[in-house]
């Protein structure tokens, strides 16, 4: 459930966006506008594969369902490859020199690709950037494409991190939530991850339909008996356009029973060693995500394949970039050099936003140096919500770090959407 930042604000251009598909050449970016950047942030490498066994009824992302053995449906790995392939060489000019400290395989299941074509794509990534020695290589795995030897497998292609995504332990839950595994599946799978990856991720989810304190507590418990580096637990929501939106499950937990869980939740991870860093993410000391550690500080990140999306600084402005979501529609277009969906300058105007509604999502907070050096923006700009906020005990800062309170945690959406421009 990693994939492309966790949200993406609807983004107002400051300029007319590009529609034929084509990347701009890099004068385009260079020219003069309204912000002075200094040396850009660090940058990562988002990859989408958008193909699933099954739609799930909560999913919100870009996946398509794929099912194997259907005639006439197989899944286009060699040529979706060589789509990523072109897409990405077609980006190059813009992130030419950069070091990428990241690399994030999302989906969709990514681990429905074979091994040999998660090692050709690293192998091309490896060739075409310049690649930190140690960088993170994560990729997302799901138990229902789980088989004995295939997370080795992954980790022999290059990939250092695997997130797996097993939403629950509970038999029931996972029927409830439309997944394609089961306890047994998760559980193997979780047990070969652990073997296999010196460091790894679990999605849970929490306030299931018809859920207890009990089977949450049980879920909790079988995590974290795997001693996870890394445990990223989400509360069900309902987002627009899904099955869920169309159809809501019965039995929700009520709120003052999800912020018992949340609780509960927090507890058992302290107890485990955990700490929760960001606002759903709980980690081991040096094992944060640091991908998603990039998201939230506002670093740029360069995102290929269906649907991505990427953010990128140049001297004078920041652009958000999405490619067509349809995979076959990306294919053919990424091939013809042409991936871009959408190509938009961020309106200087909501630079705040886009900050803080990242990076006010960790327990650190952040530095106001890192706001000005990727912003553009004077600290000047958000003084006012500062005090504001700081008022109202959703914030605590000095001269020079800013973090969100237990009760900024507890009201992230209010405090972020302070920094909304009037």
């Amino acid at each position: 459930m990693s994939a492309p930042p966790p949200t993406i604000p609807i983004v107002l251009a400051a300029g007319p966006a590009r529609t034929d598909g084509a990347i701009p050449d890099l004068q385009h970016y260079l020219r003069p506008g309204t912000l002075q950047l200094g040396a850009p942030p660090p940058l990562a490498l988002y990859v989408h594969l958008p193909w699933c066994l099954r739609k799930c009824p909560y999913c919100d992302f870009n996946s398509h369902e794929w099912r194997p053995g259907r005639e006439g449906d197989a899944l286009p790995e060699d040529r979706y490859v060589d789509a990523l392939i072109a897409d990405l060489e077609a980006s190059l000019p813009l992130v030419w020199g950069r070091t990428v400290h990241s690399v994030f395989f999302g989906g969709g299941t990514p681990s429905l690709f074979s091994p040999a074509a998660i090692e050709r794509l690293i192998g091309a990534i490896r060739a075409r950037l310049r690649l930190a020695a140690d960088a993170e290589i994560t990729l997302e795995a799901n138990p229902g494409t789980f088989e004995r030897d295939r997370f080795r497998a992954f980790r022999a292609a290059g990939v250092t991190r695997l997130s797996v995504g097993v939403q629950s332990f509970h038999d029931g839950h996972l029927h409830a939530l439309g997944r394609v595994h089961d306890r047994a599946q998760a559980l193997a799978a979780v047990e070969e991850a652990a073997a296999s990856f010196d460091t790894f991720n679990l999605d849970i989810m929490y306030a299931l339909p018809g859920q207890t304190m009990a089977e949450l507590d049980a879920d909790i418990a079988t995590a974290l008996s795997f001693a996870p580096p890394h445990i990223s637990i989400y509360h069900l929501t309902i987002e627009p356009n899904t099955v869920f939106a169309k159809h809501p499950p019965p039995a929700l937990p009520e709120d003052d029973t999800a912020y018992a869980m949340l609780d509960r939740i927090t507890e058992a991870t302290a107890d485990a060693g955990l700490v929760r860093y960001e606002i759903s993410a709980y980690a081991q000391l040096g094992h944060g995500c640091w991908h998603n550690l990039n998201y939230w500080g506002f670093g740029d990140y360069l995102g290929i394949g269906a649907g991505a999306h990427g953010k990128l600084s140049f001297a004078h402005r920041i652009v958000r970039q999405t490619r067509f979501r349809e995979p076959r529609l990306y294919m053919e277009q990424a091939l013809a050099g042409r991936p871009l969906a959408q190509d938009e300058e961020v309106a200087r105007r909501d630079l705040p936003f886009e900050f803080m509604l990242n990076a006010l999502r960790l327990r650190d907070g952040f530095l106001l140096q890192d706001f000005a050096d990727r912003t553009g923006l004077s600290v000047a700009a958000i003084g006012r919500t500062l005090d504001e906020a700081e008022r109202k005990g959703l914030l605590a800062r000095d001269l020079k770090r800013v973090q969100p309170t237990e009760r900024g945690f507890d009201f992230l959406s209010d405090l972020q959407s302070m920094f909304l421009a009037g």
